[in-house]
């Protein structure tokens, strides 16, 4: 043999194993992840998932890829964000709230999208039904609607003389819609006077609660992204109006809230990473059945309650904040 051919020979045997390499690398899955807030926010949230799907044979950089994207509370974000995911060809997509699955739905009808959060799927049109999906979107339940009442009773136990009751949504995001009208039924049952507040970005805040004075004894605040994003800010200028506070998710009651009742959200984005597993290995999102959470948490700030001047019992909460 030549020498010339010789070497031709040994690096193409060199470059095969490369080649190969790489070919794997290019078919490895890619899950696309919408982060609806920051990486801090959801920062227990994401490593519950990261870490089931390690526990489920899916290891970050060995066999599977995450490309994560963040809209940091900004709705108008989602679309873009959708279609960068789309653009990339991801093989499943994983996001939370009606706000960003909507956009994400809108920009593939083909590409699995699994909702970690989904607070009324089937009353939004997401889904056809809990037992049969339909489409491309599956996922869990937080069921924030279904809770609306019990947080109302929640709110009116710790508060003595309740008789005023003003809610905070953001007026953009058709789940939030729902809760409010859910939360002013319910207030409604029990005899108390409602006030509305409506927001749709950072900038109505103020001016909100600023509307509010003197017509409400406690305030709930309807859970979304920009609401989670401007939490401390939210819950600063409602001890400043002296106003009780109950939230959706304890991430705002961490911020100076004064109490949350709701699913445990780290628990169902651990189970989203089953989604995820199942459709990486094959099965149609429209044959997995939405679920509904199995765990529920009570949270109360003590310290927020002592300067407001209540007395919340310890026992009641299922994680106290001081």
């Amino acid at each position: 043999m030549r020498r010339r051919e010789f070497i031709t020979l040994l690096s193409g045997a060199a470059a095969w194993p490369l080649s190969a390499r790489a070919q794997q690398a290019a078919r490895r899955p890619t899950i696309g992840y919408m982060g609806v807030n920051t990486p801090v926010v959801e920062s227990q949230r994401t490593a519950a998932f990261v870490q089931r799907l390690r526990e489920l044979g899916w290891i970050e950089g060995r066999n599977v890829a995450v490309e994560y994207r963040w809209a940091e509370g900004r709705n108008e974000r989602f679309a873009e964000i959708a279609a960068e995911l789309v653009q990339l060809k991801v093989e499943v997509i994983v996001t939370a709230g009606t706000a960003a699955v909507v956009a994400a739905k809108q920009a593939t009808s083909v590409i699995p999208i699994i909702f970690a959060l989904g607070g009324d799927p089937v009353g939004t049109g997401l889904v056809a039904s809990l037992a049969r999906p339909g489409g491309n979107v599956t996922g869990l339940t937080q069921q924030s609607t279904d809770l609306a009442g019990k947080r109302v009773e929640l709110l009116r136990e710790v508060v003595p003389g309740l008789g005023r009751l003003a809610t905070m949504a953001n007026i953009g995001n058709p789940l939030a819609v729902l809760e409010m009208r859910e939360v002013h039924a319910a207030a409604r049952t029990l005899g108390l006077e409602v006030a509305t507040s409506e927001i749709r970005r950072a900038e109505d805040i103020a001016p909100a609660f600023d509307a509010l004075k003197g017509r409400a004894d406690a305030l709930y605040v309807v859970a979304d992204p920009l609401v989670t994003t401007n939490r401390i800010r939210i819950n600063t200028l409602a001890l400043g109006a002296r106003l009780p506070t109950m939230h959706g998710q304890n991430d705002n009651v961490e911020a100076g809230g004064l109490m949350s009742y709701g699913a445990n959200f780290p628990d169902l984005y651990r189970r989203a990473a089953d989604y995820v597993d199942k459709i990486l290995r094959g099965t149609k999102p429209a044959d997995i059945p939405v679920e509904q959470p199995t765990k529920f948490d009570l949270a109360i700030n003590l310290t927020t309650a002592k300067a407001l001047g209540l007395k919340i019992p310890e026992s009641r909460a299922d994680e106290v904040i001081e």
